[in-house]
């Protein structure tokens, strides 16, 4: 469920003051666009320091999302924004990250953008999945599974899930963002989530597995079934995403979903 977005004005005084607490008196704020999971996104300035703070009410439901968000930071890999505080206070959960200068990721054809993308989700690929509680692939898309189960989404990888340009921030690296989705599974899913992502860009579904087989071996690896069942459950859960909220780009991620899965099986088969 999407959560309102407000500036840091509308803040009550008393969430203010409890940031305050942590990084000094606010001098600016500029308020962020991007993004539908929460409340205030904004790059707060102090005299010392430039940070990114974000929040939510403490009775929307995104409030768990953006704790597992929290839960997750300390593990992440370099790459990523360290968490800097966070804190509850007059409704709100609030966070505060080291801020990153840079610029949504361009997965086109041909951007540079790319192989700065490859890296980063390698990196993920080699960070050790920590031993706290986290969402594991085969609940998360259990129900989306065909009769053979989602049992061959199981593994031990930290994956991130939603790997939309927007969640990748650009500069001389790329950096993964907005852990809204943390789940303990096989390596391979995160290749095959950003391989619709590409497609949503301008990739053909070939030249979008071909660039990932390249470049990640958990994906030149996969089992060709386990591949086969994933992408079904997930142009299931698109289809079901695209129905309940039918924004032209949810339609069109179903749409890519289904021509991933189409190509997939005339190559398998």
């Amino acid at each position: 469920m999407p959560v309102d977005r407000i500036h840091w004005d509308d803040l009550p005084p008393g969430a203010r003051a409890a940031v305050e607490q942590h990084t000094g008196t606010v001098l600016r704020v500029e308020t962020v666009g991007a993004g539908a999971n929460s409340g205030i996104a904004a790059t707060v300035r102090t005299a010392d320091a430039t940070l990114f703070v974000k929040g939510v009410p403490l009775a929307h439901p995104q409030a768990r999302t953006q704790q597992r968000e929290a839960g997750i930071n300390p593990y992440l890999p370099p790459s990523c924004p360290r968490l800097l505080w966070q804190v509850q206070a007059a409704g709100w959960d609030l966070l505060g990250y080291e801020h990153l200068v840079g610029r949504h990721a361009d997965y086109a054809p041909g951007s540079p953008d790319l192989p700065l993308v490859a890296r980063a989700l390698a990196e993920l690929q080699e960070t050790p999945c920590p031993g706290i509680e986290l969402k594991r692939s085969e609940d998360r898309w259990s129900g989306y599974a065909g009769p053979a189960g989602a049992g061959p989404f199981i593994g031990d990888t930290l994956l991130h899930t939603d790997l939309a340009p927007h969640n990748v921030l650009v500069n001389d690296r790329a950096h993964l963002v907005d852990w809204a989705w943390p789940t303990r599974g096989a390596a391979w899913i995160d290749p095959a989530v950003l391989i619709l992502r590409l497609m949503e860009a301008g990739h053909t579904a070939e030249a979008a597995d071909a660039w990932s087989r390249e470049r990640f071996r958990s994906w030149a690896t996969a089992p060709r079934t386990a591949v086969t069942a994933f992408g079904e459950a997930n142009a299931r859960t698109w289809d079901e995403v695209a129905r309940n909220d039918p924004q032209d780009w949810k339609r069109r991620m179903a749409r890519h979903a289904h021509a991933w899965l189409t190509y997939w099986r005339a190559r398998v088969e």
